[in-house]
């Protein structure tokens, strides 16, 4: 049995819900492989380089700015699960302009996700609107100052369901960064200074998390319930209609990335944070099918 560390670096069900279902289903022992889950959100980053990671949008980042070799063996979505969720007096993103919105931190991937949609509707983060930078979590301070008034709109991740949060705290889903700017994230990477793409373990772990992928499509009750899981505030309505709204049309059932999508995704990135020369993005990204299954 090979074994390898797979680190996490956020929570919610954009992470977390394909290693989840290859773990409940026990597709990591099936494909001959222990797999340690480890909560990498306060690592540094030579600490996570020593392991697998789920979060590519912070490991292509890093790539970017630092030039650590991180390199993508499998790709679960390309719909950033993040929301713009305002107070209800807010109809559009166009009114939030000079409001006080919450934003991930700047050279972040999902601090640049926000930036560009933003932008696409119109508004400047540096100089249109009051930007209020928070740690991503539960989201739950961030709705506190929704609530209370300090903040106008913030975006949110996948511990939570948008559209029922807005409804149970009088708020309103502006939109979804996955409608706006797609991007090749969440799945498996490994930075080859520490870990070969070609390990026994990493093949291991590949072919587990497409089985999970599969898995999510096929079976769309058991996914469902797994998404509830993971969201336990949903009823199984809510969890089944978040599932069929955000899950099944936008995982890949392969874990394939679309060169198309990150040849505008990565540079449009790369701008944000003043990058000037992008890596060939067929090094990066090399996601063609596993060996065969173990099982």
């Amino acid at each position: 049995m090979h074994t390898i560390d797979l680190t996490y670096i956020e929570l919610g069900i954009h992470e977390q819900l394909v290693a989840y279902v290859a773990d409940q289903q026990n597709y990591f022992e099936q494909e001959g492989v222990h797999v340690a889950m480890r909560d990498g959100r306060a690592w540094d980053r030579e600490r996570t380089r020593r392991t697998a990671t789920i979060g590519l949008g912070r490991a292509v980042v890093s790539r970017l700015t630092d030039g650590i070799p991180w390199t993508v063996l499998c790709v679960n979505t390309h719909r950033p699960m993040f929301w713009l969720l305002a107070r209800d007096a807010y109809t559009s993103v166009e009114e939030l302009k000079g409001r006080r919105i919450g934003v991930h931190a700047p050279r972040t991937a999902p601090g640049c996700f926000s930036r560009i949609v933003l932008r696409k509707h119109g508004l400047d983060l540096d100089h249109e609107v009051q930007p209020v930078v928070m740690a991503p979590g539960d989201y739950g301070r961030h709705l506190r100052r929704l609530a209370e008034g300090s903040l106008d709109a913030a975006f949110v991740g996948s511990t939570l369901a948008p559209e029922v949060t807005a409804q149970e705290h009088g708020l309103r889903v502006l939109t979804y960064v996955g409608d706006h700017f797609r991007y090749p994230t969440v799945g498996v990477a490994v930075d080859p200074t520490h870990i070969a793409p070609n390990d026994p373990a990493v093949l291991a772990l590949v072919r587990a998390n497409r089985r999970a992928l599969r898995t999510i499509h096929d079976q769309p009750d058991l996914a469902a319930r797994y998404v509830n899981a993971l969201i336990p505030s949903l009823s199984e309505t809510e969890a089944r209609q978040h599932y069929e709204c955000y899950v099944a049309p936008y995982f890949t059932a392969d874990g394939r990335h679309d060169p198309s999508v990150a040849a505008q995704a990565v540079p449009a990135v790369a701008e944000e944070l003043g990058v000037s020369t992008v890596p060939d993005l067929a090094d990066i990204y090399r996601t063609e099918p596993a060996e065969g299954s173990a099982a």
